[in-house]
């Protein structure tokens, strides 16, 4: 059985993408390997194993074309509603939160936000209904 330990994604600007992760959803620099040409910086918080890893190279300048492939990262919380209200007291803009539901069961309720580089994120009620743990 295979385990999930890291999703990657490329950032141009390394200082606003660590203050948004760190802002949004607490996580922290739990490793950083420099070589030549890039930087991988392992983020993460105390709620899981599971790491975001940010990939920085050295001499990109120009943002990265996410091309029009929908996909996105998701995290749950316990208090959609509270956490929708404290992104948007510190300037994150999030969206609106929604609610799911397919022939009168509620499957979830949540909101997406943006990273600095565009990547979605959606932050869904935990305990809902399905799969959002």
């Amino acid at each position: 059985m295979a385990k999930m330990i890291h999703s990657m994604i490329r950032v141009l600007n390394e200082q606003a993408s660590l203050s948004f992760y760190e802002k949004a959803f607490g996580l922290r620099v739990a490793d950083r390997i420099t070589f030549d040409t890039f930087t991988l910086i392992y983020l993460s918080n105390d709620e899981q194993t599971f790491e975001l890893e940010l990939t920085v190279n050295h001499d990109r300048a120009q943002p990265y074309d996410l091309g029009d492939g929908y996909g996105h990262l998701a995290v749950s919380v316990a208090d959609i509603v509270a956490e929708h209200a404290r992104f948007e007291r510190d300037g994150l803009n999030p969206r609106p939160v929604k609610e799911l539901s397919r022939d009168g069961r509620v499957i979830g309720k949540f909101f997406f936000v943006s990273d600095p580089d565009g990547y979605m994120i959606e932050v869904l009620q935990r305990g809902a209904p399905g799969r959002f743990l």
